[in-house]
């Protein structure tokens, strides 16, 4: 004879706690922001229930380095295991360099944190091994265009070498003894600039370096 269970024996386990998100994100330069990116990994999170412990921004960082005051607080709270997970946009945020990329990785594993890159679909998860396999790929695919990048600069700047061109500040050429002897007879700096043709902060400089004759105390 068969037995029923009872609505008191519906269920012995008790319910699953959310999981905690970490939010990441980077930009390179300082007149940049990470809204577009916190709002797209705020909404990923929310849709699918979970909580969001902590949020770790690094504003004018590379992806080349590996050390960024926001990462390096995010790395020290994933070994106390403050958050189950790291969800950034894409894993150049992250960073660029495969080496890096994997060491960051391993690191989170030994400590039992997901890493997902939610624009790529991209999964740590032990059940997603697919998702590894593509994290690789397409970290070499990142640090390939930054180092296609750094080439193209450094081979700009040899060229124009090559062809006389000056790099960096142009050097001002302005007859330096008129500068003084226009000061010493009482002229403005804004005079002296107009009738040389030169910056005002120009002129300051030099003065500034220019020793005074006579001073007294």
């Amino acid at each position: 004879m068969g037995r029923t269970q009872g609505n008191h024996g519906a269920s012995s386990e008790a319910p699953t706690a959310p999981i905690r998100a970490a939010i990441y994100a980077r930009v390179s330069t300082t007149d940049q922001n990470c809204e577009m990116q916190v709002r797209e990994l705020r909404e990923y999170t929310v849709r699918r229930g979970w909580t969001i412990s902590a949020e770790y921004l690094d504003t004018g960082f590379s992806g080349s380095k590996s050390s960024r005051p926001a990462l390096d607080r995010m790395m020290a709270d994933a070994s106390l295991r403050k958050f189950d997970c790291i969800v950034v946009y894409k894993i150049d945020r992250f960073g660029r360099s495969v080496l890096h990329l994997n060491q960051q990785l391993a690191t989170l594993t030994s400590y039992g944190v997901r890493f997902i890159a939610t624009s790529q679909s991209l999964d740590t998860d032990e059940s997603n091994p697919t998702s590894r396999l593509l994290l690789q790929i397409l970290a070499s695919v990142a640090e390939f265009e930054r180092e296609m990048i750094r080439e193209r600069v450094c081979a700009g700047v040899r060229n124009a070498r090559r062809n006389g061109k000056q790099l960096g500040r142009r050097r001002v050429v302005f007859d330096r003894s008129k500068v003084s002897a226009m000061h010493e007879a009482g002229a403005s700096v804004r005079e002296i600039a107009t009738t040389l043709h030169v910056g005002r902060g120009t002129v300051h400089r030099f003065l500034s370096q220019k020793p005074t004759p006579g001073a007294t105390g």
